[in-house]
């Protein structure tokens, strides 16, 4: 019995241990594949994230280009070394870039939530205009420059747009709600066509825009001006340099600039109307005088001292701009072609005109003279939001706001599917009141030695003119080349003994017009 018991149990854990392994052997089902899903609800080059309800688009552009006799994206020879046109000046700048952007949209009961980020990934000629091996001297007078340094297999990543929308508010960095779609660009490569509004790279702003149908929407913002939107505020007790400029006396912000636009875009073109409010203050009355000449040692230039606090300082005021711009689209002379414009008028906003996607240059140019006696010629310009001189030094002690009006615009003409060409240009004023020119005018022509016919007035105009043509073999992959004419209309007339920035010598200059053209050639291929 217990035999027959042995033999039962034994034969019963050997069909377990069959089952077991027959069981073990049999397919195990796959996890089903996810594919990457079309995304069409939002355009082309859309697709589902996988596992979620966000749809993603990566894209961006690569580009490198040359400018002749200026900077790099065809800055024009207006300032710094290849103002002087010195032995530093180099005879042309190059930038490799390759931008990268993340689009994301997702449906939501409120409407779409977007997100978008650019990165840029660039290497480029060192400096802009300024190249002199001095600035790159780690002196602590001198002080250093580091954005300028690019080492071989180095280069940085620049930030352009990184914003949120999300039912009809934008939180981020974007494009101002005071700009047009184009910014600066109506038609040219260039990144310093002047005369009206640009923050194509991006301004923090927080902003609301409405839809009222038919094309027409309005749009208002509240905009971080620190980095944008602020030209320099001199306090003249300071001095002013040969080329009329003085130490940035601007005070800290209180207020971000309140902008807004009205706009009607439908099938025939575009027409807005935008509006900004920025406030203008200075800092101290006293303030440290110019800084020292680089390799020099000085204080900086209306840093404060002990005596700031209790000088007092200007009572804030409040500027700001208007603008109109056009675009027509589908004009007569060909199938795309279009032309657009915009007009800005400013006061004490004056990056709304001399307006880069950069800074607001100020101009200091040289050339030649028949003048007897004169070294060379020279011609200026000083960009500035407001001028100011303390009653301690014999001024009002006000700000003067300056004025500033601009307008630009470009004929844009497709020849056929593979080449079209812009033709484009600004005009560009600066005006001083009259308080200020004289305050400006007094503390210049301290200690100068002066013509008989010499005249001081700080006003000064820009214009500019340039066509470029673009060839496109294959879709998405351009070549182009841009010639540009800049000319500095400045208001001083006679000759001084001045003394600009080294390597120029202490001499007589003749005040003349000045004039330069650059040349920039691009190839681009987007993806």
């Amino acid at each position: 019995m217990k035999m027959v018991k042995s033999l039962i149990l034994g034969s019963a854990a050997g069909l377990l241990a069959m089952s077991g392994a027959q069981a073990a052997d049999l397919p195990v089902k796959a996890k089903a594949v996810e594919y990457v899903r079309i995304c069409s609800l939002y355009g082309a080059g859309f697709f589902y994230i996988p596992g979620t309800d966000t749809c993603i688009k990566l894209g961006g552009y690569l580009r490198v280009d040359t400018t002749f006799n200026g900077s790099i994206y065809d800055q024009p020879a207006w300032s710094g070394d290849l103002g002087q046109g010195n032995r530093y000046r180099d005879y042309f700048a190059a930038r490799s870039r390759m931008a990268l952007t993340v689009d994301t949209r997702t449906a939501t009961e409120y409407g779409v939530v977007r997100t978008f980020g650019q990165a840029d990934f660039q290497f480029g000629t060192q400096g802009n205009n300024t190249v002199n091996p001095a600035v790159f001297t780690g002196s602590p007078a001198a002080g250093t420059n580091t954005g300028l340094l690019y080492q071989p297999g180095e280069g940085y990543v620049a930030v352009e747009y990184v914003f949120i929308q999300f039912a009809g508010f934008t939180f981020g960095k974007s494009s101002s709600a005071y700009a047009t779609p184009w910014n600066g660009y109506p038609g040219n490569n260039s990144s310093f066509l002047l005369g009206g509004h640009d923050t194509v790279t991006g301004v923090n702003n927080i902003q609301y825009q409405a839809q009222f149908g038919n094309g027409v929407s309005g749009t208002i913002g509240l905009d971080d001006p620190v980095v944008f939107n602020r030209t320099a505020v001199n306090n003249l007790s300071t001095g002013l340099n040969a080329t009329l400029n003085g130490a940035n006396a601007y005070a800290g912000v209180h207020s971000p600039d309140v902008v807004g636009n009205i706009r009607v875009d439908q099938a025939w073109g575009l027409f807005q109307i935008s509006a900004a409010a920025h406030e203008v203050s200075g800092s101290y009355n006293i303030l440290n005088t110019l800084a020292a000449a680089p390799g020099g040692v000085s204080v900086a230039g209306a840093s404060p001292n002990a005596f700031s606090e209790i000088s007092g300082h200007p009572e804030t005021k409040w500027g700001g701009a208007v603008m109109a711009a056009l675009q027509i689209k589908n004009i007569p002379t060909g199938a795309g072609d279009d032309f657009k414009i915009d007009a800005t008028y400013a006061k004490g906003d004056t990056k709304q005109v001399i307006s880069t996607s950069a800074a607001s240059p100020s101009f200091a140019m040289f050339g030649s003279t028949n003048r007897a006696g004169a070294y060379q010629s020279i011609g200026f310009g000083s960009t500035t939001d407001a001028v100011y001189l303390p009653t301690l030094f014999g001024g009002d002690g006000s700000l003067h706001l300056t004025t500033a009006w601009g307008v630009r615009g470009a004929f844009n003409h497709n020849w056929d599917p593979y080449w079209s060409s812009s033709l484009f240009g600004s005009y560009s004023s600066v005006r001083y009141d009259g308080t200020a020119k004289l305050e400006m005018c007094a503390v210049y022509s301290v200690g100068k030695v002066v013509s008989g016919d010499f005249s001081c007035n700080p006003d000064f105009n820009v214009s500019q003119l340039g066509v470029v043509t673009r060839w496109t073999p294959v879709k998405n992959l351009t070549f182009s080349a841009e010639v540009m004419w800049f000319h500095l209309d400045q208001k001083f007339t006679g000759a001084a003994v001045l003394a600009p920035s080294a390597p120029k010598p202490a001499t007589l200059y003749e005040f003349k017009d000045q004039d330069t053209v650059s040349l920039n050639v691009r190839v681009q291929r987007n993806f």
